[in-house]
């Protein structure tokens, strides 16, 4: 478990984790299992950003530091994974073709459009929440939405060929207990940050939102890629952002 542990933050981070010690290349094939718990670094980081910066800088501008600084940690291997998503799920009219484009290593027109959209809701969202709100929102939503995302492993076959795989690993499926683990590790940060009846909603959405785009890549796909995980991440963790919005309004 250490060594998966260790692969998972190693995979999903920048930082040199890699210097504790080499880790067997087997153990990638299970780092999803672990991207909820990561998530506890990643988020730890993004919010820790927000509440320092915005203790010395205006509240929009220590967002844009937030940002930054989770951009920065994981290296845009989500947001990569986005851009090629947006690119070919846009452009592509059939399996094929959407798989080539995803590969493509050039970034088109919808890449660029889907960026800028999500840039700007993500940080349109964080900002018309409260400071402690919007750090809460962070740590909770950065694990839940990742186990989400995760569940696309679960559902779906790998769309290529493991050595067409852009990161030279195709992820095994998450056995009983290390779903357990994932599961806890995505929801211990909302028990402990919010009411059980406020997760009814905001947790709900990035469900909803993985279920749905998990469909759509089994309908045009019949599989999933590298980059529709990291798609399906951010897009199910801004429907987390938009139900503590409404939440907020509600209260």
């Amino acid at each position: 478990m250490t060594n998966r542990l260790l692969a998972a933050f190693v995979f999903f981070t920048r930082l040199p984790f890699w210097r504790i010690r080499e880790v067997p290349a087997e153990c990638f094939k299970h780092v999803v299992d672990y991207w909820p718990f990561a998530g506890w670094l990643t988020g730890g980081i993004m919010a820790g950003t927000l509440w320092l910066a915005a203790h010395i800088l205006p509240f929009y501008v220590a967002v844009l530091f937030a940002i930054s600084a989770r951009v920065l940690l994981t290296g845009c291997l989500h947001e990569d994974g986005l851009a090629d998503f947006f690119d070919g799920f846009g452009g592509g009219t059939s399996r094929e073709r959407t798989l080539a484009i995803m590969k493509d290593s050039y970034i088109g027109s919808y890449g660029v459009v889907g960026l800028i959209l999500y840039f700007t809701f993500l940080w349109s969202l964080l900002t018309s929440l409260p400071l402690s709100i919007a750090c809460a929102a962070i740590l909770m939503g950065d694990p839940w939405s990742k186990f989400c995302a995760a569940q696309q492993i679960n559902f779906l076959p790998y769309a290529r060929k493991e050595e067409e795989s852009k990161a030279k690993v195709v992820y095994n499926r998450m056995s009983p207990g290390t779903f357990i683990f994932a599961f806890i590790s995505g929801l211990v940060p909302a028990i402990i940050f919010m009411p059980s009846y406020f997760f009814l909603l905001a947790g709900l959405m990035p469900l909803i939102a993985s279920a749905f785009l998990i469909l759509l890549m089994k309908k045009r796909l019949q599989g999933y890629t590298g980059d529709c995980c990291g798609a399906v991440f951010l897009l199910s963790e801004l429907t987390f952002y938009l139900g503590m919005n409404i939440l907020y309004q509600l209260i």
